[in-house]
């Protein structure tokens, strides 16, 4: 599998993690202290060829990935479970640890921000009520949500704002969370 947009990952074990799996270009953030060397790389890659933001699924790579958000708006993103991330021996957690398959099965379903524009689709409410915000299973669900959606985990207040961001329609939401609601039954 051959990734044409030049893929951004945090370090060089990403790096060798992602070239293993796939082939294609990275560029590596070398941690979550970004500089503005790094980001102007980022943003020319994304006019040349285009970026995926592909970082690991904690708090350090969800700050890159708003910190490269900021600067490279259109830039893609890819997402892979946290516990599809986790080290064999269980002492370390990123894309280094992922097998190949999961890596690409991660950057086959990349999503590209949607126009602002649009009117909201999925309210606060409707997350309330899908019980996804102001619940005390909400964590929980919001990682079964994101791992369904291949959206990455986000806390309550960011879930509507990257539901919208990916264009995820109230249909897709509806169907995802009526498969959360099956997976509670069985």
């Amino acid at each position: 599998m051959k990734i044409n947009e030049i893929i951004v990952v945090e370090g060089k074990d990403d790096t060798v993690a992602v070239k293993r799996a796939v082939k294609a270009d990275t560029i590596e953030t070398n941690g979550s202290a970004i500089s503005m060397e790094t980001l102007d790389r980022i943003a020319h890659a994304q006019k040349k060829r285009g970026v995926i933001v592909f970082t690991d699924p904690d708090y350090p790579g969800r700050r890159i990935r708003a910190i490269i958000e900021e600067y490279v708006p259109a830039v893609k993103h890819a997402f892979l479970a946290k516990e599809k991330t986790i080290a064999k021996n269980g002492k370390g957690l990123g894309i280094e640890h992922a097998c190949d398959a999961d890596i690409r099965e991660a950057l086959a379903s990349v999503y590209t921000p949607v126009e602002a524009e649009r009117p909201i689709e999925i309210t606060m409410e409707d997350l309330i009520d899908a019980r996804l915000a102001a619940h005390p299973q909400a964590k929980k669900r919001r990682t079964e949500l994101g791992n369904l959606l291949q959206i990455g985990y986000t806390n309550g207040k960011q879930l509507q704002k990257r539901l919208h961001m990916f264009g995820i329609s109230k249909g897709q939401f509806i169907k995802a969370v009526q498969a959360l609601n099956q997976e509670e039954l069985s």
